[in-house]
């Protein structure tokens, strides 16, 4: 099974499924994407799983620092791709790919049970 899991590695969440995902012996990628960069279409695969609401962490410093009318601004899955290419820590980490998903976040039960249904 190929994994890649895409987020920053500082981020305390991104750690934790690194972490998760070491310890169950899962191999897999790890794409820095403040440094190895994000593009459209990785994005777009995003989204043909998760709607964009669930990719833009409206919860996060990134996204507070924004101006409303940056806020206002993103209404649709094209909108939110421009923000997280210009903005990639407005996403929502870790975002761990699979053959089959795409998860969104970190929790041990999610990666337990689509991790293990996939593998």
């Amino acid at each position: 099974m190929s994994l890649i899991l895409y987020g920053i590695p500082n981020c305390d969440t991104v750690k934790k499924a690194r972490t998760w995902l070491e310890s169950h012996q899962l191999a897999h990628i790890f794409h820095d994407f403040k440094k190895q960069g994000l593009n459209a279409d990785i994005i777009a695969l995003w989204l043909k799983a998760v709607p964009w609401e669930v990719l833009v962490n409206k919860k996060g410093m990134t996204w507070r620092n924004l101006t409303d009318a940056q806020k206002n601004a993103v209404v649709d899955a094209k909108s939110a791709t421009a923000l997280m290419l210009q903005n990639p820590s407005v996403i929502k980490r870790p975002v761990l790919c699979s053959q089959s998903a795409v998860l969104v976040g970190y929790t041990p039960e999610l990666y337990q049970q689509q991790l293990k249904a996939t593998a």
